[in-house]
Parts: C-alpha cells; structure tokens; sequence
C-alpha cells in the first residue's frame, strides 16, 4: 500500500484516527482512536453504552475475523414482558412502537452495553497503542467542548411522532444531565456552531484510561454506579449483567458479485441481507441501464423487497433460533427471486399495523493493508444518563420482537438483531473497497448499491458515495430528491407507492474506501458532516 486513508462521519473522529497512523499505529488502532472520538461527538449516536462490530482483516498475521461486541437484553428480561403494550411497527421494520414507547425511552429501554469491552478487545489482540494515549484525546474535548455540527441538530430536532416513535429532543431532555448538556437554562435546544461541554464524560472517560481497561466499567465502580442507578430509574440491568458481558468472534459471511468476493458481519448482524440483494441483481445485466432509471429503480426495490421479507422471517440471534444463511444465499432461493422479478412478480412486505437510525461507521486501511470497517452504535439512544458519568446509555430493546415465539423476540441475554454490515470486498485477493454506513434497516440497501455503483458504473468511491439511491424495506419506494420526478411518474403509473425524501443525499449514509493500484482514497457521504483523510 502507498498510503492509508481513514472515513467517518464526524470531522474530529476522522482526525483523531488519521493522527494516530500518522503517528506510526495501525487500522485498528485508528479505528478505536475515531471510535472514542465518535462517541464524545456525536453521543446520540455511538459511545461506552452502546454496542457494534468490527471486521478486522490483517494479511501479515493471518486474521479475518469479526469482533462482536453486540448490545445483550438484561437477564431479567422476559418474551411476554411487554405483550400487552404492543401498539405497532416502525415502517422500515427497525423496530416496535410500545405504549408510552416504554422500549425507546428511559432505563427499561436499554440493554447491556459491548462497546467498550469490544474495544479492549481488539486493542489488546490486533493494536500496538497503549489504552490511555488512544481515549485521552476523546477526554480532552470532551472537556473544552466541540462545535454542533448541522446534522446532529437535525437529528435533535426531527419530528418522528407521525411514526409512533418517541423523538429525541424528549430523550435529550429525560436526564438532569441531558437537560444540562444539550439545552440552555431557559430551556431551549443549543444551536448549530454552539460548542458543546459534557465535563462528566470527559471524567468517566479519564477513569477508565486511568484504568487500563474495561474492568472499571464491568466490575468495578463504574459498574456499581451503573447498577445502582438501574434499579432507581426502573431499569433490568444490573451487576450481573455487566459482570458476564463477553465479546464473541465469528467467521466472516462470504458473498460474490461479478467476480469479486465480499465479506460481511454474520447474524445477528445485517452482511447476509446485503450479500442477498447483490447475489439477486447479479442475474441481471445492470451496468447496461441507466443509472437512477425507472428500470435500476424497479430492479433494485424488487431486490430489496425479497431480502428485506427473507431477514423479517429469520432474522435473530443464531445462539437462540436457526439463521439459514446458507440457504437463503444459495443459488436456489437467489435465481427463484431473479425468476420471479423477470416475471413481473411484485413481491409484499408484511407489517404490523400501524429513519434515519442512530449509527455510525469507521472505514480504515493501513499502509500494511491491514483493514477495519467496524459500525457502532446506540440503535437508538434511550435518554438515560447516569448522574455523573454523562454519556448515554443504548435503547436498543425496542428492536427486540415483543411477540414471543418468533426469531426477534425477547429472551434473557439475547443478542438483539443488528442492521450493521461492515464490508470488505475483494478484487484478485486484496481488499478493494472497505465500506459500511448508519441508518438501520436502510444499511444493507445502501452498502449494495454503492457496491454496485464501483463495479457496475465503474464509478470512483466519491462518486458512488454521493450517487442517488433508494430504499426498499416496505411496499413503498424511498426515493431521494435527486431521483428524476420522470423515474417517479413512470413508476407511480405502473401501480408502484412511491415516497420521495426531501433530502438531497438521503437514507443510510454510506463511508468507504476504493483501493486501486495500491492507492486508497475515501469518501464520506454528504448526507451526515463527516470526511476522508489519507496518510501517504
């Protein structure tokens, strides 16, 4: 490799990577450097409560693996435990709309949080930095303070209530530290350009680079402040919980598309779904159409219908129902669905009666090779914050199937589903493109068409980042405000719900890197306010 480029949605994170391969450390080091920047820069979106995956690949060493530092419901937690508030589905499918949103909101709402166990992890087996050099620039502007970036606000101050879903200018208010945070004394919400001060965080993250590790966090005081504050506010977690927490490892899922091998996140994570759409699209001569046409339009949303009816039925923890990868990425079930779609089959998402999710992404290659695409996340965050410790805690039980008996349902210590599918593909037995994105349901969606957009349309990894795309996890067609309004009309004449976003780069934000010729070069999509930087 000639240089080395790291991505991410958040400025200050990017930077943070970048300083350390400047510096001599490799992409996993990067990565966490980012990754502990990310969660004091963008809170509601990633940080020590939260959970995610790395894909790490290290050719010198011999390593491929997954790293699974997956959100864990609280042993206390039953099937049925919430059967009787059942009000509806998000329409995307991310998650369950309850009474009072009981599981979007407050203590009841979190699960066991992986992330900062997940980053000892990798530190300690594939980095060479040391612990507390990697946090203390995270503490640091924790404490001075950074400014609010114009999709953080957006983010505060979308109204998601025609959903059913709790909004998260309620969740920023629930704490007495949320309150001090994020809001003036008089109440109102802090403005695009303020800078932002959590002087608790900055302190829990100092404890812990003091520390050495995750122990203060899973045995330690920290722990006991946690499960102290649980069972005041109400919440499932306790010493326990954190206490057993383990990350787990699995062997990548492998894929094809167009003579090219794609690795991805296994169950209960979203790799699979993604490999299905591209496998489907792969029986189809797609570089020929348009792209953005009526017909790419069609094709794709036909493609994401059957993938997304094929996760909905199988989709969960593979420690506690049967995943069938095998079969459902089999040549089989893939050339029935092209079949079908040839025919003219329109194929129906089923949901309960009645998003943007909150992720974010690293992509990472060294000057080695070595290369991490790793999604964190707090699936949505809860509100909750413990006094003194100020970041917030994930509220991912809301993704969890309140219906007992089905593959996403609530059990003790179950891993729920993840949309994340950190992504490496190859080209002639090296890493060409590293990519993955945040956006729940709309992230494998959004990975397969800029998979597509390289290896179709030949597009640059700044191109295929910022091209238009859609979503297709219902029977409507997402479309963003760069689709032509001709693509709209033809389909909305053949029968098709359309819905066009008023955002110009809309859907999950799509982060990756294209490798050609031993040069890497990064692209972060404009929808959120990251960027790319490459170290030569």
């Amino acid at each position: 490799m000639n240089n080395a480029t790291i991505v991410a949605p958040q400025p200050e994170a990017v930077e943070a990577g970048a300083n350390v391969l400047e510096r001599g450390g490799n992409a996993v080091d990067a990565a966490l450097a980012c990754a502990f920047m990310q969660g004091v820069v963008d809170p509601q979106m990633a940080g020590v409560g939260g959970f995610g995956s790395m894909q790490i690949y290290m050719p010198g060493r011999g390593v491929h693996e997954t790293l699974e530092f997956y959100a864990l419901a609280p042993a206390a937690a039953t099937p049925d435990m919430w059967l009787d508030k059942l009000l509806g589905q998000s329409r995307d499918g991310f998650g369950f709309i309850l009474e009072g949103n009981i599981s979007e909101i407050g203590y009841l709402a979190c699960c066991t949080p992986g992330s900062l166990k997940g980053y000892e992890t990798a530190l300690r087996d594939y980095g060479t930095f040391d612990w507390a050099d990697l946090i203390t620039p995270a503490a640091e502007v924790a404490r001075t303070g950074f400014m609010i970036r114009p999709h953080m606000h957006w983010y505060w101050s979308k109204d998601q209530s025609g959903d059913g879903q709790a909004n998260t200018i309620d969740k920023l208010r629930f704490s007495k530290t949320g309150r001090s945070v994020y809001f003036h004394e008089d109440g109102s919400l802090r403005a695009v350009g303020e800078i932002l001060r959590n002087p608790d965080l900055a302190n829990t993250l100092e404890r812990i680079a003091q520390s050495g590790g995750s122990d203060i966090y899973y045995h330690g005081e920290i722990a006991e402040e946690i499960a102290a504050d649980f069972k005041v506010g109400g919440g499932l977690i306790g010493l326990e919980d954190l206490a057993k927490y383990e990350v787990t490892r699995s062997e990548p899922v492998w894929g094809h598309y167009r003579g090219h091998k794609i690795s991805t996140s296994a169950p209960p994570a979203s790799g699979f779904p993604m490999l299905e759409i591209l496998h489907i699209m792969e029986h189809f001569d797609v570089g020929t159409l348009q792209h953005a046409s009526t017909e790419h339009v069609r094709l794709l949303f036909e493609a994401m219908k059957r993938m997304t009816i094929d996760k909905d039925a199988h989709m969960g923890d593979p420690a506690y129902v049967e995943v069938p990868v095998e079969r459902l990425l089999s040549d089989e079930n893939i050339r029935a669905h092209a079949e079908s779609i040839r025919r003219g089959e329109r194929a129906n998402v089923e949901r309960l009666d009645l998003s943007q999710r909150d992720t974010t992404h690293i992509s990472v290659i060294d000057r080695e090779g070595n290369a991490v695409a790793m999604t964190h996340t707090l699936g949505s965050p809860s509100g909750a914050i413990t006094d003194g410790l100020g970041f917030m805690y994930n509220g991912t039980m809301s993704r969890f199937d309140p219906r007992p008996g089905r593959p996403g349902s609530i059990a003790p210590r179950k891993r729920r589903a993840s949309s994340a599918a950190p992504t490496i593909v190859f080209r002639d037995g090296k890493p060409f493109i590293v990519i993955g994105a945040p956006g729940g349901s709309y992230i494998a969606p959004t990975i397969a068409q800029g998979i597509m957009n390289m290896i179709d349309f030949d597009m640059s990894i700044q191109e295929a980042v910022t091209a238009p795309r859609i979503v297709g996890v219902s029977n409507t067609i997402d479309i963003c405000n760069r689709i032509r309004r001709s693509v709209e009309s033809d389909l909305r004449a053949d029968g098709y719900e359309v819905e066009r976003s008023p955002q110009t780069y809309a859907f999950a934000a799509l982060h990756g890197i294209r490798i050609d010729d031993g040069v890497s070069k990064g692209a972060a999509d404009p929808q959120r306010d990251g960027m790319a930087i490459s170290i030569t």
